[in-house]
């Protein structure tokens, strides 16, 4: 037989004997990393719902997950968690889109100041870059601003003094202020605040714009943090809603494709960035759908262990039963567990949707 480019590949390389015939995700070859995760490393997460599912993982591990913002003493995990603690290495609830996460640093080390800093909830208020983390509103704006201003110093120092900054990208759409470009985590009216066409408008980011955006987040970072590496993933979490016109099954793929084009290109072009394929896991073919909850969204225990399995396995950690003393910053100057995901919110607007609307 003649030679060709495929001959004495690696059996991964093939469906066959790659997917096919793979007797577990962990021992594939799915993913090799390109640098190592330590116990000694700091680790900083954000990202999508998906993203709290690794910052729990890397924990179990031994990993120095860093915790900017603990919760207050006393304080029991459901009633932290739906405050926005031990979530993220910093209580700045999910980020859905690189466009917010590049947004946040600006915020932190570029002078930007966000249009419409607070919104109204009732009469109380609540911060409008990050609605979810008082779920029933502060009682003043002063208040809110006085808290995004203490927010704000302890991303600083999170990210800051990571050695690894974990993010995973979530969602394309998002809507945003139409003069300034203001990015909103949440639609305004799901969360605070009141939609206004005239304020506010719809926008589903492409490709080059997620490059982009990841990569101004990168630099902001690397200015404050020179030796920070990255490790993204893509969330295989499907829309809970679209606003786009499509079909939200459609959107979703979309938004997905998009998403795991940017990794890629970002990857390529930054040797200081590395991707994990949690997305190609709990959609792969060779899960026949077992990884998706009944609803067809929700991704299960067992997936979630799957994937958690290949990131341990790729970089050799163990569990542990504690998390070391290593996960502490730096002095300051002055089973499974269900995720928190605002997102979900949207599907109360489903009851009276038509099939132009989105509905069945």
């Amino acid at each position: 037989m003649a030679r060709s480019p495929y001959h004495g590949l690696e059996r991964r390389a093939f469906w066959r004997t790659g997917v096919e015939a793979r007797e577990s995700f962990a021992s594939s070859g799915l993913f090799r990393p390109r640098f190592p995760i330590t116990p000694e490393m700091r680790v900083a997460t954000a990202g999508s719902c998906f993203a709290q599912h690794v910052g729990r993982a890397l924990r179990a591990a031994g990993v120095a997950v860093i915790d900017a913002e603990p919760a207050p003493a006393g304080v029991s995990d459901k009633v932290a968690k739906d405050h926005g603690y031990r979530l993220f290495s910093a209580r700045h609830g999910n980020i859905y889109t690189p466009a917010h996460l590049a947004q946040l640093a600006r915020e932190v080390w570029d002078g930007f100041k966000p249009a419409e800093p607070v919104w109204p909830l009732g009469a109380r208020f609540v911060d409008a870059q990050r609605p979810s983390v008082e779920p029933l509103g502060l009682a003043s704006e002063e208040e809110v601003r006085w808290h995004r201003a203490r927010h704000l110093a302890q991303v600083a120092r999170a990210w800051a003094g990571a050695d690894l900054f974990v993010f995973t990208f979530g969602l394309t759409e998002a809507f945003v202020h139409r003069d300034s470009g203001t990015v909103f985590p949440m639609a305004p009216g799901v969360l605070g605040g009141e939609y206004d066409p005239a304020r506010h408008v719809f926008h589903n980011f492409g490709v080059a714009e997620t490059v982009a955006a990841f990569r101004d987040f990168a630099a902001l970072l690397r200015a404050a943090n020179p030796a920070v590496r990255f490790l993204v993933t893509v969330s295989p979490v499907p829309l809970a809603a679209t606003a786009s016109g499509a079909h939200v099954e459609v959107a979703t793929v979309r938004s997905k494709a998009v998403l795991r084009a940017a990794c890629d290109e970002i990857v390529a072009e930054d040797d200081g960035v590395d991707y994990f394929p949690s997305y190609e896991i709990v959609t792969s073919a060779s899960a026949r759908g077992r990884f998706f909850a009944p609803n067809l969204r929700d991704v299960t225990d067992e997936g979630v262990a799957t994937v958690m399995a290949v990131l341990r396995a790729a970089y050799g950690l163990g569990d542990a039963v504690a998390v070391p003393e290593a996960a502490a910053l730096p002095p300051a100057a002055g089973g499974l567990e269900e995720t928190r995901c605002e997102e979900m919110l949207l599907a109360r607007f489903a009851a009276g949707a038509g099939p132009g609307a989105g509905g069945s």
